[in-house]
């Protein structure tokens, strides 16, 4: 295939749209958080020990942070 000016433009915006494309579905598509509520159910302890918003998820409590920090074991 002999590439011309016009089929180099083709193929140029054609890349940029399919990489315009991939981006906005990577801002679009979410995925389901990988956490449970397993520490809660085992501990007895509330989401909102160890994060701040009391329904858990997001921003992490200080206590969060030792626990994330110790390797996901509360601290001593």
């Amino acid at each position: 295939m002999k590439i011309t000016k016009g089929n180099a433009f083709a193929i140029a915006t054609g890349t940029a749209a399919a990489i315009v494309v991939a981006s906005a579905l990577t801002l679009i598509v979410t995925r389901p958080a990988i956490a449970t509520a397993q520490f809660g159910t085992e501990t007895g302890k509330a989401c909102g020990d160890c994060h701040t918003n009391p329904k858990g998820g997001g921003a992490l409590t200080p206590l969060g942070e030792k626990f994330k920090a110790n390797g996901n074991k509360m601290p001593k």
